[in-house]
């Protein structure tokens, strides 16, 4: 897989700034949690870019996200980042068997939530959001409702990280993309 596969595939089907965004906060915190692991940061990287890829065609559909890992296939993706793909949810059924597809669930609401959580502060900015904002946030109900507060929750005991440490991971990975991600300046 190398990084010109990765931006053929999101031409060509990611097409919405809010699907972009949600790639671009994914990617950003699986590159962070590669070098925390001492793990390859690009392909990291690249996995967190692709795993929601086809969400533009298929929506919160039972395809989703079959559709895009039959696209991988076809185009000659190594196994790997099908089987990330698919291990992604948990509606399809398959086992997260490695520690970048456990970093790459945990990551996948939490990044969407926090950049809720940093939309709502008067800066817009991450540099105002904290890990006690988040998990206040989480308990209002009504807040980035689609968000699945369990799945946040899991996802760190997966890792085996403290909720509290694994927001503040999240938090940082975002930094450095910040204004990619509509949000205001953290500095």
């Amino acid at each position: 897989m190398n990084s010109h596969d990765v931006q053929a595939i999101m031409n060509e089907f990611v097409k919405t700034d809010v699907l972009k965004r949600h790639l671009t906060a994914v990617s950003a915190a699986m590159r962070f949690y590669a070098g925390k692991f001492s793990e390859d940061t690009e392909k990291w990287a690249q996995i967190g870019l692709l795993h929601d890829f086809d969400w533009d065609m298929v929506g919160e559909s039972t395809e989703h996200p079959f559709r895009g890992a039959n696209i991988l296939k076809e185009r000659g993706f190594p196994d790997y980042v099908v089987h990330a793909v698919l291990s992604h949810g948990d509606d399809t059924g398959v086992i997260r068997e490695d520690l970048m597809e456990k970093v790459l669930y945990s990551v996948d609401e939490l990044s969407g939530f926090v950049i809720a959580v940093a939309l709502v502060r008067p800066s817009r900015s991450l540099a105002d959001v904290e890990p006690r904002s988040v998990t206040k946030k989480m308990k209002d109900k009504a807040f980035a409702r689609a968000v699945k507060r369990e799945d946040i929750a899991r996802g760190a005991e997966d890792l085996g990280i403290d909720l509290n440490e694994h927001i503040a991971n999240v938090i940082e990975a975002l930094k450095p993309v910040s204004a990619e991600l509509g949000l205001g300046p953290v500095s």
